[in-house]
């Protein structure tokens, strides 16, 4: 079988979005050789994925332990252990600190921070022979971006939960690891992107000249997943040297959006 991943068993959950970050991730997976369970809270997007790439569709939510001990039991009785477990659910809320709502704080606690604590409580059971576990993080754990403190403050700390299972787990061969991408061109991000003067306010911060995409995060994987790889417990800053600057100020965009608005009329 070609690729670099012949008959890994890998879980990708937070596939369930038409053409969002973790399906790109499941195609890319399975075109170097592995068998791909894809998972998500909807099983019409994830079945159609699983067709296209001869994979597993699983229903489940992140903030459910129920449904995450279901899903790798279920991989498990398929496929007979994990190989590479890939977690890339995420929820972009945002908003002025002060006006951060106490739901809100709970979502991003729930969706960041606890179900992917639990994701990797219950993927390592399954790792009996060693194994990969990939974390998509986001480079607003390690720089600024205003008015996304909750976001970033449950990424930053799940980051470090990572760092505390590679330690633990090295000694079973598990390799435990972040990725940090910047703005990415996905379509969560699309209306933002399309925004007149927004993508300009971000571009000077990028020293490679352009945001990122899905496959540039999806090539990452791959590396993390394969046992070429001699890395554990670190954040990989896949955005194009976003840390070495910074992400532009609220008042910048703002500026950047009047800017171009004033160029339309």
């Amino acid at each position: 079988m070609n690729g670099c991943l012949p008959d890994k068993i890998a879980i990708v959950l937070g596939a369930a979005g038409r053409g969002n970050m973790g399906q790109v991730i499941a195609r890319r997976l399975a075109r170097e050789g592995a068998r791909v369970v894809v998972a998500g809270r909807h099983l019409d997007v994830l079945a159609l994925l699983a067709d296209e790439i001869g994979g597993l569709a699983i229903v489940a939510d992140i903030t459910r332990r129920q449904d995450l001990d279901a899903m790798v039991a279920t991989t498990v009785e398929r496929f007979g252990r994990v190989d590479i477990a890939v977690q890339c659910t995420g929820v972009g809320i945002g908003g002025p600190f002060l006006d951060v709502t106490e739901a809100d704080l709970a979502k991003l606690i729930d969706i960041q921070f606890k179900g992917p604590f639990q994701f990797m409580q219950a993927v390592i059971p399954a790792m009996t022979g060693g194994g990969s576990i990939i974390q998509i993080s986001s480079a607003t754990a390690t720089i600024m971006l205003e008015d996304f403190a909750a976001y970033m403050g449950t990424k930053a700390g799940i980051d470090h939960v990572v760092r505390t299972v590679a330690n633990e787990f090295g000694k079973r061969g598990i390799r435990a690891n972040s990725i940090s991408p910047g703005l990415t061109d996905t379509p969560m991000n699309a209306g933002a992107i399309a925004t007149p003067g927004l993508l300009e306010a971000f571009l000077p911060s990028y020293p490679l000249g352009r945001i990122g995409t899905s496959e540039d995060v999806a090539a990452a994987v791959v590396y993390l997943a394969s046992d070429e790889c001699f890395v554990t417990g670190q954040n990989l800053q896949v955005n194009g040297g976003l840390t070495l600057r910074s992400n532009p100020t609220t008042a910048a965009m703002v500026a950047a959006m009047d800017a171009a608005a004033k160029a339309a009329d």
